[in-house]
């Protein structure tokens, strides 16, 4: 699904970002990808995709 139309960025580039760089906002998640500079209203949905990422259990190791 697209997120950022303007430049044409998507779910899985953001989730592949955040689980490769370990991208964890939206400032970070700039200095990776080009969005949020036109209209902006793929803020909110980014970082919905960004938390969402982290959330899931493939992320989390096991500590002991």
């Amino acid at each position: 699904m697209y997120v950022c139309m303007c430049y044409g960025i998507t779910d899985k580039s953001i989730a592949s970002v955040v689980k490769n760089q370990g991208v964890g906002n939206i400032r970070e998640l700039r200095q990776h990808l080009e969005l949020g500079d036109q209209c902006g209203k793929c803020i909110q949905m980014a970082q919905e995709v960004i938390d969402s990422t982290i959330i899931d259990d493939s992320l989390f190791k096991e500590v002991c």
